[in-house]
């Protein structure tokens, strides 16, 4: 049997499964690990950490599955963004990675803004402001801190080019994860030359530019036997994490909207060409699909109803326990008790401050509208009607910029949740789409992989093979008239609360 091996390279765990060319998965495991934090600042990462996650992960697959080594035909990665990696001549690690998380170059991110504009780097590469996270600001963070060390660079790489280098011996990239670089003109898909001579580095210490899903190599001999696989498995460039979800539910052309909802809630919309922003809040990459981009942004997600079972829902976590069922669809069966709209009751989500499209960190959590009447089904509710509306909130916004979105596809661990999807599709008034396989990156990283070695004929077709459509939640237009009037209150509600958040 073909299959398939996706690894997801993710910022506290690495998630590896095997797929087939049906798409389904038939092994999977997930490594966690520790990140590195010296100070306030800095996140770090051992690069070995991540390579030890990556072994172990392919072991437990491939024993699991009792699929022989010879059979696994290609291997893609999924990647975290932004996490710089600095090699010497040899293509060893000088230093420990240095993680998107990490902020210890603002005043850099400052400087590169003010020499450079924030508004010519958006029309460059498609980031709205530079910030510490981008991996130019980090690049001049360790000319400045660490000359020395500078100087015996050979490559400047993130993760996904780490990798592939250390499986293939090649030193490529592509240009989803190289887009928020700051350091690539994702129109033109070169290098940017301002930016390199700002950063005091050059072209050849930068991988070669290559498409996603595309043929890397074969594995190096050593690291086959070394991680149990055959010397014949080739590995493909695959994507950064967020397009490999869209990809990964279909997301792979413009007028499909996807949203990821875990902690966070990441979107992206899928156009045809470079898209900006006037109001300067909309980044704009360039997507795991050749010659297509995508809008894609964060805001507030399913960490506030997360909060309030930690806080609120004791008795749906004891009985969750108790039963071996979820304590979140616990919680949604309790929110079904509660009409369209909570009688009143509206919420603002920003328990961290609002994210996109407001970007306004001041912000402060809400409920509004309660009275005798309300217990906690509509509390509970409330919240998935609140993360509702922010994502109609975007949908506008990305509309304003004359992009349409025809249709919304879900993932991550708010899809498993009937209710909170319907509610979506009722305030959005558009149909929200669920798929079977609850792994979209890594089945996005497996599209791009067999797309790359010709099991498929096109990122399309192979979408078409693995994508497989579980759920599809039309609008109610019974529910259209309450959700007007809930959305309304609900903008009303910040923008007249904005003064108070200080």
């Amino acid at each position: 049997m073909d299959a398939i091996l996706a690894v997801d390279l993710g910022t506290t765990a690495l998630k590896c499964a095997l797929h087939d060319l049906q798409g389904s998965v038939l092994a999977k495991d997930t490594e966690e690990y520790q990140l590195i934090t010296p100070d306030a600042l800095s996140v770090e990462m051992d690069t070995e950490t991540y390579w030890r996650a990556f072994s172990t992960a392919i072991a437990k697959v491939m024993k699991a599955s009792g699929i022989a080594p010879a059979d696994v035909k290609a291997l893609g990665l999924s990647a975290q963004g932004e996490t710089l990696i600095v090699v010497d001549r040899s293509g060893r690690p000088l230093r420990r990675a240095i993680v998107w998380l990490d902020n210890r170059a603002q005043s850099e991110a400052d400087e590169l803004g003010e020499l450079l504009g924030h508004r010519h780097a958006y029309e460059t590469t498609g980031q709205v402001r530079f910030v510490p996270t981008w991996p130019a600001a980090k690049v001049l963070w360790l000319r400045r801190h660490e000359p020395q060390l500078f100087e015996k660079v050979s490559k400047f790489l993130l993760i996904e080019d780490y990798f592939l280098h250390r499986l293939t011996g090649e030193y490529v990239c592509e240009g989803s994860l190289v887009t928020s670089t700051c350091y690539w003109n994702f129109r033109t898909k070169e290098w940017w030359p301002e930016m390199l001579k700002a950063l005091g580095i050059t072209t050849a210490q930068l991988p070669r530019y290559t498409e996603s899903g595309v043929p890397v190599g074969k594995l190096l001999p050593g690291v086959a036997e070394e991680l149990g696989l055959s010397p014949q498995t080739v590995a493909c460039t695959g994507a950064l994490d967020q397009a490999c979800g869209a990809i990964g539910v279909g997301n792979i052309r413009p007028g499909i909207f996807s949203e990821n909802t875990g902690a966070a809630l990441a979107i992206c919309a899928t156009v045809s060409q470079p898209t900006l922003d006037p109001n300067n809040q909309m980044p704009c990459h360039y997507h795991g699909v050749p010659n297509l981009y995508m809008l894609h942004t964060f805001t507030s997600g399913g960490i506030v109803l997360r909060w309030f079972r930690d806080e609120f829902a004791q008795m749906e976590k004891g009985v969750a326990q108790a039963s071996g069922l979820d304590a979140y669809d616990l919680m949604g069966a309790e929110a079904a008790r509660a009409p369209p709209g909570c009688e009143g009751l509206v919420m603002l989500p920003h328990l961290q401050g609002a994210m996109a499209p407001e970007a306004n960190p001041k912000a402060r959590g809400v409920f509004f509208g309660f009275t005798l009447r309300h217990g906690r089904s509509h509390f509970i509710r409330a919240i998935m009607e609140a993360v509702g509306f922010i994502v109609r909130r975007n949908i506008e916004v990305i509309e304003g910029l004359g992009v349409p979105v025809n249709e919304i596809r879900a993932l991550g661990g708010g899809a498993r949740s009937r209710i909170w999807k319907q509610i979506e599709a009722d305030i959005t008034r558009r149909p929200v789409v669920t798929t079977t396989n609850e792994e979209a990156a890594t089945l996005g990283a497996a599209i791009l992989a067999g797309k790359a070695i010709g099991l498929y004929s096109s990122i399309e077709e192979a979408a078409r093979q693995m994508v497989q459509i579980k759920e599809r939640f039309e609008p109610a237009p019974e529910n259209f008239a309450v959700y007007e009037e809930a959305y309304r209150t609900y903008v009303q509600l910040y923008n007249q609360s904005c003064p108070l958040f200080g």
